[in-house]
């Protein structure tokens, strides 16, 4: 019996070879695009997941509070003195690591030199995180300030054929650190990123300010609970933590962030982690389940458009002897033998477009099939599938009179009619809001990228100016100068679009003693406002003319409006102890991403021994002599470190990764998404067309014309997308405003954007309904009559 289901479903699938290839493509491109989204969903979920210890490994977060005890804010950034107090104050704390933001600086061995991405870090780090060291003890590395633990990239690079241990390695020409640990390589899930990592006193030496007080924000710290931990417990002990140490600090609490909710969850809202990336893990898993369901009902819809093909065959059947329950099971064997062809189509479409999947995620995910969930996932979705998409044409085939059959009278329910409406209405709906929601992503990607920031970021690179440039600034300066190509330089402390440093260590005139108001904070030379195109709104930049700038400041409008000043220019204000005079206003310019409004910045001038990074605007077209003529000149003053330079747009960009990747994928979603449930809509067509044969032949014996026979059948179908149109609208206008909410600038949501999807749907449902009708509205009726 089941040789012969097989047979005739292989029959069937032979015998309408057009039909099968659109049936399978269309139900392989939806699993296709559900497996992707699959690996990439079950990726992101896998982050931080692999330590050995992470249910017990938290990051410790502090809140800006407001005057009533609300939560204002959240950050990561904690004092320098925070992991070894936890250690010795907090019974529960079994181990804490001061760990450093990651830096890129010049590393070498022998002759070899390089640049490679380091962190600083306590001497528990490798005891709380599981990244295995092939060599060394995790118990004795880093317990010396003059040791290093480094990757085994690192050692292969560095040290090709030879055992690291023991070797030393200099870094940034100013000081040797003797390899004491190799780790693996780190995993390609994991938060934390380093090719090497050195002991924290190293920068505590070299920044004093990382210890210089409980006030000084700047490392992270992650703590590891003793088994069996009360979290909430830690937290009470933890709130007012800092405040017992510093009297002073009475707007700031702390609690615990669980370490493998952090790469998720990087969102705070009144302290609270509810939001981040896990927005677009649940945004895609719920693409992934409607493109699978949009095929299924694709599959429907086919299906049920060649059942009448099949009534006959159905009518003999029962004639015979078949029962309900046979013919049931043997069309629910073909859909699933369809499902099973579909699979395998879907298995070569993700190994084949896997690599570009991953260029445009920015991942490295891989498959095999012997992978214990694709044996489990692959056969449950063939069944679910095949039983899913079988079952209502089963139902309806199998249901058939066979007297009514062989008689040649074919009717359907009304209830059969309103389903297949419903799947085509569903299908559109789903296909409607991914076209809006692509829409309003690409106007919203397109504004980040072309809003004026309020500085100029094109034709601008950033270089650090490290080793002898520190003191060969100004030479190192006037020898790019003279070479031309370059309109103008300055030097910062930050970069521009991404100001790291924040200080509470600024008081004026009226302001209120107990009052902790917070800055942004940077440092800049000479030239600043000219080369980032900085409009100034009152007062003047700072000028070699004026001997006194080296104590003065410069303020943006939002600090002048904290301050509550009208007239800033002129006015004393206390920085770190130091008086000084604010001596211009710069207007706003956006210090972060636009997910951030623009606050408070202060501007002083820059210290000697102050981090330099040199701004250079280049001339527009000069870009690749400037770059040649700038590794030249870096040869000959900095021979020891490999010339780093990084353009801002290309910085700017990095921050609009996730949004990038969401509006690629978005953008091949939806198109799947109409091309699945425009063949689908092809299939109602088919199915109609053949349902109202007779009626279309005598319709044209009558006189009506094929315009109006196309009219006829394509305004049925149109009827359909416009209630789906407006169902899609409201439920797409709801998910975008939801979106935009994390921009603090963002677009309207305009009303011609559902027009144009509308258009759009509208369009593409006629053309392919228009097919279909040209086709049945163009047969000669006398064949259709005289076969009836």
């Amino acid at each position: 019996m089941l040789k012969n289901y097989l047979k005739i479903a292989w029959r069937n699938l032979m015998h309408n070879k057009i039909f099968s290839v659109i049936n399978i493509l269309g139900l392989g491109l939806g699993i296709a695009c559900s497996l992707l989204i699959y690996l990439w969903v079950q990726d992101e979920l896998s982050y931080d997941r692999f330590h050995e210890h992470e249910n017990r490994l938290y990051k410790v977060m502090v809140h800006q509070l407001d005057k009533d005890g609300s939560v204002i804010s959240s950050f990561d950034a904690t004092p320098g003195l925070l992991a070894e107090a936890f250690k010795n104050e907090i019974p529960e704390v079994a181990g804490a690591a001061t760990v450093l933001w990651e830096y890129e600086p010049a590393v070498a061995a022998g002759e070899k030199i390089g640049r490679e991405k380091g962190r600083c870090v306590s001497p528990d780090f490798f005891r709380m995180f599981t990244f295995p060291l092939v060599k060394g003890d995790v118990n004795t590395v880093l317990s010396s300030p003059d040791e290093i633990v480094i990757s085994l990239k690192m050692a292969d690079t560095y040290f090709p054929g030879e055992d690291p241990v023991g070797k030393v390695i200099r870094v940034n020409n100013n000081r040797n650190f003797r390899v004491t640990g190799v780790m693996a390589d780190i995993p390609e899930n994991s938060s934390l990123r380093f090719d090497f990592v050195l002991p924290i006193k190293y920068s505590f030496d070299d920044i004093p300010w990382l210890t210089g007080g409980w006030n000084a924000f700047g490392p992270h710290t992650y703590v590891m609970l003793r088994p069996n931990t009360s979290v909430e417990k830690v937290n009470s002990k933890i709130r007012d933590f800092l405040t017992r140490h510093d009297g002073n600090i009475k707007d700031k609490a702390m609690s615990l962030q669980p370490y493998g909710e952090m790469y998720l969850y990087s969102r705070f809202t009144k302290g609270v982690a509810d939001g981040g990336r896990i927005e677009y893990v649940r945004l895609f898993s719920i693409i992934a389940v409607f493109i699978i369901l949009i095929a299924c009902a694709n599959f429907m819809n086919l299906t049920t458009a060649r059942s009448v093909k099949r009534a006959k065959e159905v009518g003999i059947r029962k004639a015979i002897g078949a029962d309900r329950g046979r013919l049931f099971g043997q069309f629910i064997g073909e859909a699933i033998i369809t499902t099973m062809l579909a699979v395998i189509v879907a298995i070569v479409l993700v190994l084949s477009f896997l690599p570009v999947f991953n260029d445009l995620t920015g991942k490295h995910l891989y498959t095999h099939l012997y992978n214990p969930i694709f044996i489990i996932v692959l056969p449950a979705l063939v069944l679910v599938t095949g039983f899913v998409a079988g079952s209502y044409p089963a139902l309806f085939l199998s249901s058939l009179n066979p007297i009514a059959v062989l008689k040649g009278v074919l009717k359907t329910s009304s209830s059969a009619t309103v389903f297949r409406k419903a799947l085509v209405i569903f299908q559109f709906s789903l296909s409607i809001v991914l076209i809006i929601c692509t829409l309003i992503v690409y106007r919203q990607m397109h504004y980040v990228q072309t809003k004026n920031l309020g500085l100029d970021r094109e034709n601008v690179i950033y270089v650090p100016l490290e080793g002898d440039l520190s003191r060969n600034d100004a030479a190192f300066r006037a020898t790019l100068l003279q070479s031309g190509g370059i309109e103008s330089m300055t030097n910062a402390t930050a970069i521009p679009t991404d100001v790291g440093m924040h200080t509470e260590s600024v008081s004026w005139t009226g302001k209120d003693p107990n009052e902790k108001v917070g800055f942004w904070q940077m440092s800049v030379d000479y030239g600043f406002t000219n080369t980032l195109k900085v409009q100034l709104k009152a007062g003047r930049d700072f000028d070699r003319s004026f001997g006194g700038d080296s104590a003065n400041f410069l303020i943006n409008e939002a600090a002048a409006k904290v301050m509550g000043m009208k007239e800033p220019v002129g006015q004393i204000v206390t920085y770190e102890g130091k008086p000084g005079r604010i001596i211009g206003v710069i207007k706003d310019f956006h210090l972060h991403s636009l997910h951030e409004p623009i606050t408070p910045l202060f501007i002083n001038f820059m210290t000697p021994n102050a981090f330099k990074l040199a701004v250079i605007r280049i001339q527009a077209g000069k870009t690749r002599n400037v770059i040649a003529t700038l590794t030249d000149t870096w040869k000959r003053f900095n021979p020891e470190y490999p010339l780093d330079y990084k353009f801002a747009d290309d910085l700017f960009a990095q921050q609009y990764r996730s949004e990038m990747m969401v509006e690629k994928l978005a953008n091949i979603f939806a198109f799947l998404a109409i091309f699945i449930s425009c063949m689908g809509l092809f299939g109602l067509a088919m199915y109609t067309a053949e349902q109202r044969t007779r009626e279309i032949s005598i319709r044209k014996v009558l006189g009506a014309s094929a315009a109006g026979i196309i009219y006829m059948l394509v305004k049925y179908f149109i009827k359909l997308v416009m209630i789906a149109v407006v169902i899609a609208f409201p439920l797409a206008w709801w998910a975008m405003y939801k979106w935009l909410q994390n921009f603090a600038y963002r677009i309207n949501i305009s009303w011609w954007i559902f027009l144009v999807a509308g258009v759009i749907v509208m369009l593409i449902a006629s053309l392919t309904v228009s097919f279909q009708a040209i086709k049945a509205a163009t047969v000669n009726p006398v064949n259709n009559l005289r076969r009836d």
